[in-house]
């Protein structure tokens, strides 16, 4: 079973597999497919009319999803490797391991946004951006500048206490936890930290930042502690609602998987703070 762990507690030897796993999928141009896809979807999903990864109730089943694609992907470089998860409300400074030289690398420099550091650093010319909104082929952060303050342990908790997973019109505008997570009301929790990171994450190709899968990965992991503490509290909406996808209905790009499929994370994954993972390590 593989267990996603906290990037805070990875050795050096695990940060060096999991950056390597990146580099071999880059430079084979699967990475690139990753990007292309998450863009389109992003790029489509609008309050009014149909929305499957983004502004709606299937946010959460349909990334669980693509993480799980992508760390399949990973895998098939390097079996040992899995997601890590980045804890913003604790690693919440630019001076964080996860921003080191021998990790992702830093924030960019203030002429240009460029990553100068790091195995992603467009000076080592392994992580040219192919999939692009603008003219620029490298890696951008602005760490701290967009927005000044990553989202706290009480903001988190607080939208973890909410009993009902989603609510009509099932958009932007609507109350509930997946809304409040994916930071389109409330604390702005999920959207607050790409526009924290900046760049290329504050954009529909926020993959093109490595950083982006282990964000993903703790809202991922989000999710899952809020099923924990609410189990009578199921995905909505249950069938017949137009222009989002209902319990049983499936998820495209994929045609093969509906929010059902992705509501119980063990059947894939385990986290290194469920006991189930403490006794596998």
């Amino acid at each position: 079973m593989t267990v996603r762990k906290n990037q805070a507690a990875l050795t050096p030897e695990e940060k060096r597999a999991f950056t390597n796993a990146l580099l071999e999928l880059k430079r084979t141009g699967r990475y690139d497919r990753f990007v292309t896809t998450h863009n389109g979807f992003i790029m489509a999903d609008t309050d009014s009319g149909d929305r499957v990864g983004h502004r709606s109730p299937s946010f959460l089943p349909w990334h669980r999803r693509f993480l799980l694609e992508f760390e399949a992907a990973l895998q098939e470089v390097d079996a040992n490797v899995t997601l890590p998860y980045w804890d913003w409300t604790a690693d919440r400074t630019t001076r964080s391991s996860l921003w080191a030289a021998d990790f992702l690398g830093g924030t960019g420099r203030a002429r240009d946004g460029q990553v100068l550091d790091g195995p992603f650093a467009y000076a080592t010319g392994k992580w040219n951006i192919g999939v692009r909104v603008d003219g620029r082929a490298y890696l951008r952060r602005a760490l701290g500048q967009g927005v000044a303050e990553l989202p706290t342990k009480a903001e988190v908790d607080a939208v973890l206490a909410m009993p009902v997973y989603d609510a009509a019109p099932w958009n932007s505008s609507s109350s509930g936890f997946r809304n409040n997570l994916e930071g389109w009301r409330g604390a702005n929790l999920h959207n607050r930290v790409h526009v924290w990171v900046g760049g290329q994450m504050g954009t529909g190709v926020s993959p093109n930042d490595p950083v982006f899968w282990m964000h993903h990965a703790f809202v991922d992991k989000l999710w899952a502690d809020w099923q924990a503490r609410h189990p009578q509290s199921g995905y909505l909406p249950a069938a017949g609602t137009a222009n989002v996808v209902d319990l049983h209905d499936t998820m495209r790009p994929w045609n093969d998987v509906t929010p059902a499929d992705m509501l119980d994370h063990r059947k894939f994954y385990t986290f290194d703070t469920e006991p189930v993972a403490a006794s596998q390590r």
